[in-house]
């Protein structure tokens, strides 16, 4: 990773923090910076030079921005990529395998790359959004006693969410007399205040446009449903995954203002048809559970470890061919036929 620290603290950031922790737990697993040099944290030039090519570790590189870049520093090394978002336009290696954390990912470099060994790891919850989260309203284990209205009303986080939410959807919404927070700057307790709302809003459908790369995995609508909010949210990139919409989770924007203000007011005054089915729910946050993603990890790194010993031995990479010759092999079958 670029840094722990400073301005490289985000969620991308602490997601690969986690990722870190999780997979130290079948080996001996180390993050290294590359930016920023870190007390107490190996850098990467430094490692560099003091190990002889292909030494004994995979390295794994995550940060988009720097791939391309991390990938000629580390050739010859067994390496594989963490990829989150796509859309950066860059090219992978042959050979060099890809640990996906959504379908949409996954499907973008099963197009672009599909010959180099590909992997399916979602993104963990954290334990404490599991065990504290109040989804369970009328039954279960984290039941509430005597459910009541929740003192937010709707809940907006200000960063990723689109201007029509903030100066438009959020004003109707108040204007109806709801409350609704608009939550911006850091929070020591996430997992209670999403416990504090009945309706999420999640719009990054603009932000990720604007950036050009897409919404890699989308863990804050999920967080939301595993603390018993009923989830509006945009249907861009990996929230299509799990955002079965009318089933799991709701479109926002769908048409129009007065669409949107009605069926939020509804899903406040009556929360439960609009909550996911039990088993749906289950579903889901089993699948971003830290035992099952390990479970995944651990099938995935034995894979990636043995595809690069067979390189390591001599053995060739595959090659997917060039769109330019699949177009001209197209043709000349075209022209062939028209010869006939």
């Amino acid at each position: 990773m670029p840094g722990t620290s400073g301005k490289f603290r985000c969620g991308g950031l602490l997601v690969e923090l986690q990722t870190a922790r999780l997979v130290a737990q079948l080996g001996s697993a180390e993050v290294v910076t590359y930016r920023q040099r870190e007390p107490g944290t190996p850098f990467l030039a430094d490692l560099l030079r003091i190990e002889r090519s292909p030494g004994d570790a995979l390295w794994i590189v995550s940060w988009g921005f720097d791939v391309p870049a991390l990938l000629r520093q580390l050739k010859g090394r067994p390496v594989a990529y963490h990829a989150h978002s796509s859309g950066y336009g860059f090219k992978l290696s042959a050979g060099v395998p890809v640990l996906a954390v959504s379908r949409n990912t996954l499907g973008y470099w099963g197009d672009r790359a599909p010959r180099n060994p590909l992997f399916l790891v979602p993104n963990a919850l954290e334990a404490q959004w599991l065990v504290r989260g109040n989804r369970n309203r009328t039954g279960g284990p984290n039941a509430i006693a005597n459910p009541q209205r929740r003192p937010i009303d709707v809940l907006v986080q200000q960063r990723k969410n689109s201007r029509y939410v903030l100066e438009r959807l959020v004003p109707a919404l108040r204007a109806q007399g709801l409350t609704v927070k608009v939550q911006a700057g850091w929070v020591d307790d996430l997992v209670e205040l999403f416990n504090s709302a009945s309706v999420v809003l999640y719009d990054s459908a603009d932000y990720w446009r604007g950036r050009g790369v897409s919404e890699g995995f989308g863990l804050p609508p999920i967080e939301a449903l595993a603390c018993g909010c009923v989830v509006f949210s945009s249907l861009n990139h990996a929230l299509a995954d799990s955002l079965d919409p009318g089933l799991v989770g709701h479109q926002l924007g769908a048409g129009t203002l007065g669409a949107d203000v009605e069926r939020i007011m509804a899903a406040i005054a009556n929360p439960q048809p609009w909550h996911p089915a039990p088993e749906a729910l289950d579903g889901l946050l089993d699948g971003c559970s830290e035992p099952v993603l390990l479970a995944r990890w651990q099938r995935a790194l034995l894979e990636i470890n043995g595809h690069w010993d067979r390189l390591c031995a001599g053995e060739s990479a595959l090659r997917a061919p060039a769109r330019w010759r699949i177009q001209a092999q197209q043709w000349a079958a075209r022209l062939a036929k028209l010869a006939r």
